[in-house]
């Protein structure tokens, strides 16, 4: 059996494989750079830029919890300008496709940050960030269908990248905003962003995070983010990269099959950074074994009786 083609299809971006690294999880990838082969990648979301600095949440913004990790780090980072005078060159010099992240605190600055980077066309696609869940601002588009949509809308009018939407999980209902996402004009969804949590030393009587909330990601979400995945896979026409506590090659098949069309690998960087490295031969051996040509032959085949 001929090698199988790991390729796939988001709207208009191609990748060369569905393996994408998470967005706040592998840095602006340099911190990683001794770990992995980044031509393993079938791409690279940097950390989410906002248009100006912001210093982020107070600390202590990380704790671990049973199966999970929780973080409150607030969008900490040096503005539009800096990511790109610092570290967009590099990336963009790196053997896999890059996919800018960025929120703004408002639809004009997602328009603005779009239209400047229309300057460096070889960034593959944006992934919009209107889900994160311990700043004030950003999560509020995420939970409203008609504001999903129009801050989709005016980042497509802004430039021509493809445009990736990551919803939020923090929601009743999760279909009407990937559905908006898609009328705004997104070509995929991510699903799912973080859960909102809380720790608590009780010994002291305090909040563990110093912003209280944090998101909560690793293992203990993928029940989650695989129900969603379903959810959306059979009522919106429109590609997903499944994100939510993928470690291990049986977790990218188990979204592969549910219907997401590529994964991104998070929490799991922080504990093993060479995983997303290693990951795209074994799908390779995996299809064969499956004896599937491609990746696409194994996406949304989930019998459900």
């Amino acid at each position: 059996m001929s090698e199988p083609n790991l390729s796939v299809q988001l709207g208009r971006l191609s990748l060369k494989n569905p393996i994408l690294t998470a967005s706040g999880t592998f840095g602006y990838a340099r911190e990683l750079a001794p770990y992995l082969d980044f031509s393993n990648l079938g791409g690279i979301i940097p950390k989410t830029v906002t248009l100006e600095p912001r210093i982020g949440n107070r600390p202590p913004r990380t704790v671990e919890t049973a199966s999970g990790l929780l973080n409150s780090i607030g969008l900490d980072n040096d503005g539009l300008e800096v990511f790109i005078e610092k570290h967009l060159n590099y990336l963009l010099s790196l053997d896999t496709a890059v996919i800018a992240n960025i929120a703004g605190r408002h639809i004009g600055e997602y328009s603005q940050m779009a239209s400047r980077l229309q300057d460096y066309p070889e960034i593959a696609a944006l992934e919009l960030n209107v889900s994160c869940p311990n700043v004030s601002g950003g999560v509020d588009f995420g939970t409203n269908p008609e504001s999903t949509e129009q801050v989709v809308r005016a980042v497509r009018d802004a430039c021509d990248f493809p445009i990736i939407a990551k919803l939020t999980p923090n929601i009743t209902n999760i279909i009407p905003i990937a559905q908006a996402a898609k009328e705004g004009g997104a070509d995929a969804v991510s699903l799912i962003n973080t859960l909102q949590g809380m720790a608590v030393d009780w010994r002291n009587r305090k909040p563990i995070l110093g912003n209280v909330l944090g998101g909560l990601s690793g293992p203990a979400i993928k029940p989650v983010a695989l129900r969603i995945v379903h959810q959306v896979a059979n009522a919106v026409d429109i590609p997903i990269i499944g994100v939510g506590g993928i470690s291990s090659i049986d977790d990218i098949m188990e979204f592969l099959v549910t219907g997401a069309s590529a994964i991104q690998i998070g929490t799991a960087s922080f504990y093993n950074p060479g995983l997303s490295g290693d990951l795209s031969q074994q799908l390779r051996d995996v299809l064969k074994e499956q004896n599937c040509d491609s990746v696409q032959q194994v996406v949304k085949t989930l019998q459900l009786s």
